[in-house]
């Protein structure tokens, strides 16, 4: 019987067999993550040098696109890399940083989303209260409980995932180390730690789903008693691509870690892994700034200046 301390390294997921095949997923990877950086980064850098987006929803935002940025880049460049090398070879390692730091990300983003609920909850429902409720203290240490909140639970899953004993060889049936397919690894009568650590995780995570829900429910509420028709559209257009993501990164994840073993299988773990671990970076930045006025002035002054500054 073999343990982890016999594994030095991992098998992750292949994309395909062929060539052509392989060099196609490195093509759409390499567009995708090219979008996600150009996305993200272009509000890192609209939010940082305005002035006038120094507001609690767009520091959130601010800090929205770094995890992105954070989270897709702990998976998709080794995926392209072994596309484009034909390679699936990780170290024991690497794949225990890429794990850390996925499920920082991760938990630290869904924190976030929830605190962003928190956030539209009060400025349509509480609007009066919204300096006292959500100043900029207030607001920082939301942001900070969120990242603290992420890097507590990423060590806490990474200390007891590589604790384990691994006994079914070192082929993992993703693209990218996690907690469910590592678990796969692992001995039958050893895993359980883990699993309890894992059903608490996915018990605060579904309260924050919850939490969420509620202030949609509260912020709709509110929205359909508003007497303008210009009111309501402004109303949902900060709400609904928030609420639309939320879904999305929610459900697939869900999905991807309660499933039951007898529908798993690699290629549909590996479509739901893409819809909550890559789609998101990638989609965030366009859906945030898609019906954001404020935003989208700000980007359009801020290349007039790029290009003075820079002749």
């Amino acid at each position: 019987m073999s343990n982890s301390s016999s594994v030095t390294e991992f098998l992750l997921l292949a994309f395909a067999d062929t060539r052509e095949l392989q060099l196609l997923h490195f093509v759409l990877f390499l567009g995708i993550y090219v979008a996600a950086l150009l996305g993200n980064g272009l509000i890192l850098t609209t939010v940082a040098c305005d002035h006038r987006l120094n507001t609690t929803m767009y520091f959130l935002l601010f800090n929205l696109a770094v995890l992105d940025l954070g989270s897709i880049s702990t998976t998709v460049p080794k995926a392209m890399a072994n596309s484009l090398w034909d390679n699936r070879v990780i170290s024991y390692e690497a794949c225990a940083a890429q794990l850390f730091l996925f499920d920082f990300l991760v938990l630290a983003e869904y924190c976030l989303l929830t605190i962003m609920a928190y956030d539209r909850y009060v400025a349509i429902c509480k609007p009066l209260h919204y300096g006292s409720l959500l100043g900029s203290r207030a607001c920082g240490q939301m942001a900070a409980a969120a990242w603290g909140s992420g890097f507590l639970n990423a060590v806490l899953h990474t200390a007891n995932t590589f604790s384990l004993p691994l006994c079914h060889g070192n082929a993992v049936e993703q693209f990218f180390c996690e907690i469910p397919q590592i678990l796969k690894l692992s001995c039958s009568d050893a895993y359980l730690r883990e699993v309890g650590a894992l059903v608490f995780s996915i018990f605060l995570a579904f309260a924050c789903f919850v939490f969420i829900v509620v202030s949609y429910v509260q912020i709709f509420r509110a929205v359909l008693r508003m007497p303008s028709e210009q009111g309501k559209n402004k109303a949902f257009s900060m709400c609904l691509p928030h609420l639309a993501m939320v879904s999305l990164f929610v459900s697939t994840a869900i999905f991807a870690y309660l499933k039951p073993p007898s529908i798993s299988s690699p290629s549909l773990d590996l479509v739901v892994s893409l819809l909550y671990s890559v789609v998101p970076a990638a989609v965030n930045p366009l859906i945030y700034s898609m019906r954001n006025q404020e935003l989208k002035h700000a980007v359009r002054k801020l290349f007039p200046y790029m290009l003075l500054k820079h002749p």
